[in-house]
């Protein structure tokens, strides 16, 4: 497939230092305005890993007006890049890729589980994703790298994550009186629009329905390809 014609896995970074060459070289190529056209199918995106390294990748596609789900992929592999904060993107991308390579088409918006510009070096894994792809791409995250206030309590109330000052992201209620989710740009969308998109996904729970589905599909194969 074309939009994943920039991943290359032979020459993948192996250490912490090149990990981070490859995020500063890579992330002027980020875009932080939205693209034209609407988004007719969202992917979800997720990995689950067992203590022996082995990951299972799953990609679960929906469509937006429905949030159907109308494709999914899942790839097995195993991670050897270290643990490191703010280096989640190495360890999960080569079988996050090829789960991806699976699917009929390219989606229109990926949803990652992931930090997007709310990053200690403003190229978390959405960015790095989108970036490879090409596809407009979300982190929604149930952590934060940042400062925020806490927002609202009702459903689409919201606050601006900033690090250093810089606004990287944002807080967002999506049921109301629940912990929120933190939403950043990771590539070829603007932030108003990724909150919007994030509160469609979000119409009974706190995490977008891209991020459950795909979370329970990973474990699901994961636990079977350990029990297998």
């Amino acid at each position: 497939m074309t939009w994943l014609e920039h991943f290359d896995e032979d020459a993948w970074p192996s250490t912490p230092d090149a990990a981070i060459a490859v995020q500063d070289e890579l992330r002027p190529k980020v875009e932080t305005t939205r693209q034209a056209g609407e988004f007719g199918t969202i992917a979800g995106l997720d990995s689950a890993y067992a203590e022996t390294g082995e990951v299972a990748a799953a990609v679960v596609v929906l469509r937006a007006t429905t949030l159907e789900t109308i494709e999914t992929a899942v790839a097995h592999g195993t991670s050897n890049f270290p643990y490191h904060p703010g280096l989640l993107a190495f360890r999960e991308l080569p079988t996050t890729m090829r789960a991806l390579a699976q699917l009929d088409a390219a989606p229109d918006l990926l949803v990652c589980d992931a930090q997007g510009l709310a990053h200690p070096r403003r190229f978390g894994l959405a960015c790095h994703l989108g970036v490879l792809t090409g596809i407009p791409t979300i982190g929604v995250a149930k952590s934060v790298w940042g400062d925020y206030r806490e927002p609202g309590p009702e459903r689409g109330a919201r606050t601006d994550i900033t690090i250093d000052g810089e606004i990287v992201g944002r807080a967002l209620r999506t049921r109301t009186d629940v912990k929120p989710v933190f939403v950043s740009v990771g590539h070829r969308i603007d932030l108003d629009t990724a909150c919007a998109q994030v509160l469609a996904l979000t119409p009974r729970y706190r995490l977008p329905e891209t991020t459950r589905r795909a979370d329970s599909l990973c474990r699901a194969e994961l636990r079977a390809a350990l029990s297998a």
